[in-house]
């Protein structure tokens, strides 16, 4: 069975609360939910934190018997070397998502230090991002 890694970065656990007009009003956890259920012969597993150092760990912990790893590391995408350097490190595929178009908001959002590493990178697809990238694994 194939395993895909979503991780998501910082306040990306307020998904369906904050902004909803940026973010939409769809929980993470509901939209889990439904992935599984158009993928039932994919193993998805859900990691999400606030805290640059246990994205980090978890791509380590992730990145060489997984098949695939979908990453909305959020601001972190704009700031971290370190999550960067990370994702190069690693052997398993990380397709980059972000819910809102990075490129129609704040200067500082259009530009992606970890991108640069990713297999792909889906921005303003909304919450079907996510899907978006688990099509893209499996090609």
């Amino acid at each position: 069975m194939m395993k895909i890694q979503i991780i998501n970065g910082p306040n990306l656990n307020l998904l369906g609360v904050r902004e909803p007009s940026i973010y939409g009003n769809t929980s993470i956890e509901d939209y889990i939910e439904e992935l599984k259920t158009v993928y039932p012969n994919i193993e998805i597993q859900y990691y999400q934190s606030n805290v640059e150092g246990e994205i980090i760990n978890k791509l380590h912990e992730v990145g060489f018997n997984y098949d695939g790893v979908v990453l909305n590391a959020g601001g972190y995408t704009h700031t971290s070397v370190a999550i960067a350097d990370a994702i190069a490190a690693i052997k398993t595929p990380v397709v980059e998502v972000h819910v809102s178009n990075i490129y129609a908001r704040e200067d500082y959002r259009h530009v992606s230090l970890t991108g640069k590493n990713c297999q792909g990178v889906l921005t303003g697809f909304g919450m079907k991002g996510y899907r978006l990238a688990i099509e893209s694994l499996l090609v």
